[in-house]
Parts: structure tokens; sequence; C-alpha cells
């Protein structure tokens, strides 16, 4: 069957074949990390409303299907329905710009993350680095969705996002500078593997020889600063309703506001992905006797408890003042980052080294 449809289709491309082939399995793979992820986000949503509803001990959505599992679908429709109204002041072109460009980047960055050993959409050498310089671009979708809506309101809730952002992006990059070094390589696959090695895991308890243990501290650091990262409560200043309604989205609606909500959902994701990867050991079993579990379902145990965390502190914590923010990013996690990287850097080089 594949042979006929292999002589087929090259009959028809002629020597476009190969390249048309391998753009359409690029296409598949894509689709088969995208749909799942978007669905993950989806679901999130409920998830949260959920968790939240029995920390405060009282009910979640549980009216539309059972036990409210359509909630998300019937939000779906919701802003699908809804009129997008743009301002008519506002610079149109940007302004339908800004959501995509907040979105795409937590999506693009799934390319290099690996769910497997050889499981990985594009397993490049530098992807960690990659991962890093494609984030960034976010920031660009909030100063813009800022700056098109001829709002103050927008466009002080952008300055206060972007702010926070970057503050927080130093730590976070200072954080993967440590894990680079302990790890001695930008790609996930084999930050993941050095993760397998050492006398716990050579006794079965795996979980003892990943990077959480010995870089407790920095793995503290990147999931606060994940919370920021993201905008998300008790870092959620932007979204002050007391103070600038709802921060650079306030003059958005419909399915282009929707794009900003889900974003800010994909890279809670994609940060617990990455925390998993760096620091809980990726795809690995917790002990040996359970390696007979697909790594993939692992990766995501450990992404679901990550992302699970997010949605604690929201309940937990009450909102930071913009300068306490601000404070904690540059005043305190960004010196404690590059004080512990001299530690680790000194550490590797004395006869304690565990990472060699």
């Amino acid at each position: 069957m594949l042979d006929m449809a292999n002589s087929f289709f090259g009959n028809l491309f002629g020597s476009y074949w190969p390249e048309v082939w391998f753009t359409v399995w690029t296409l598949i793979k894509i689709l088969c990390i995208t749909v799942p992820v978007m669905g993950c986000v989806a679901y999130l949503t409920l998830w949260e409303r959920k968790m939240i509803g029995w920390m405060h001990v009282r009910l979640g959505p549980n009216r539309v299907g059972p036990l409210g599992l359509l909630q998300p679908i019937a939000d779906a429709l919701k802003l699908l329905l809804k009129e997008i109204v743009v301002p008519t002041r506002s610079n149109k072109a940007l302004f339908v710009i800004a959501p995509i460009m907040t979105i795409m980047p937590a999506l693009v960055a799934w390319s290099v993350i690996p769910f497997g050993p050889e499981v990985v959409l594009a397993n490049v050498n530098a992807g960690l680095l990659l991962l890093m310089a494609v984030t960034s671009l976010e920031v660009y979708g909030v100063i813009i969705a800022g700056w098109a809506s001829n709002s103050k309101y927008a466009f002080l809730g952008a300055m206060r996002a972007s702010a926070q952002m970057v503050s927080y992006e130093i730590a976070m990059g200072f954080v993967l500078v440590v894990v680079l070094l302990v790890s001695g390589s930008l790609n996930f696959t084999d930050i993941v593997m050095s993760q397998s090695k050492g006398r716990f895991f050579d006794m079965g308890i795996n979980f003892m020889s990943w990077n959480w243990l010995p870089l407790l501290p920095m793995f503290v650091i990147y999931m606060i600063s994940g919370i920021a990262e993201t905008n998300r409560h008790p870092f959620d200043v932007v979204e002050g309703e007391s103070e600038i309604v709802a921060g650079h989205m306030v003059e958005y609606s419909g399915m282009s506001f929707a794009m900003f909500f889900l974003a800010e959902y994909a890279n809670m994701i994609l940060i617990s992905a990455v925390a998993s990867l760096m620091f809980l050991g990726g795809w690995a079993a917790p002990f040996s006797f359970l390696g007979f579990i697909p790594g993939w379902i692992w990766l995501g145990i450990k992404t679901f408890v990550m992302v699970s965390m997010f949605i604690w502190a929201r309940a937990s914590f009450p909102r930071y003042r913009f300068d306490q923010i601000m404070r904690l990013g540059w005043k305190v996690f960004i010196p404690l980052t590059l004080v512990y990287l001299v530690i680790v850097a000194a550490w590797m080089q004395s006869p304690w080294n565990i990472w060699q």
C-alpha cells in the first residue's frame, strides 16, 4: 500500500516528491504536537477552576456536560461567536498582529521539547538557546498590544507587563546557565540524559539523581520566576482590576482576547515542561522498576504537577505590589542566581564534583 502511494505521488510530483513529502511529514508532526497542546490548554482552564474551587471549599464548573467537562468547549464557542471590536483610532495592523505574536512563541518553543530519547520534532544542539530566544519574543506582542490600542490604560498595562517579563527573564536565563554548566550541553535530550547517572541512579532511586536536589535553590527561583513571567497571581499586577482594568488587552474582545488568554496558559504548560526536563529528569521514571511506563506519560505527570503549583499559588497568596515585584526580581533573584552560579562552578572544580 505504501509502495503504491509512494509510486503514485512520485509520478505526480516528479523530482520534487522528496521535498514535498518532507514538508507534509513535518506538518503532520507539528499537528501531532500542537493539537494536544491546545487541548491541554483548553482543559487547563477547567482544571484551574476545579482546583481553586476545591481549595476554597466550593464548587467549580459543573453544569455544562458531565462534571462540567464540556465547559472549555462552551467557552471556546462563546469567544468564537463574539464580535471582535477594533477601536476606531487604533493602529489596526498592529492591533491584529499583537495577539498572534503573543501566542506563537508559546507554540513554536514546543519544537525542541523532547517527549522521549528520540521523540522530538527538532533535536537541535542549541535547543535551550533556541527556546530562550523564541520565548523572549512574546514581550513584543504585549508592548505592541498596549501601543496599538491607543488607550492609556492598555499602554500602562503593557509597560508594567514588559518590565516584569524582562526582569524575570534575566533570572530565568541565569538559572538555565547553571543547568547548562552542570549538564555540559544546550540539547534538551542531553540535559535529561545527564540526570540518568550517579550512585542513586545505580541503586534504582532515579529521582535522587535529578537536578532538583543539588540545584534546589535554582529550581525554586525558576518556578517563581515562571509565575511572574506568565503574569500569574500573585504577580498579576498587569491585570490589577482596581488599578488598570485588564492591562494591555483591555481593548481586545472575542477571539483576539482569547489568544492572549490561551497564551498565558500555554506558557504555563511550557515552563512546567521545561522545569520537568531540566530539574525532574524529563521522561525518566522516578524508580527503575517503573521504567516500563512510557516516558511521555512521566513527562506529562511531572508537567501536570508543576502546572498545579501555578494554580496552588494563585489560590493561596495575596497580590504583590509592583515595586515589590521589581525588588524581588532585581535585588533578590538575580544576585542569588549569580552567586549560586559561582558556587556550582567552584563545586564542579572540587573533588566533590557529583556531575562527572
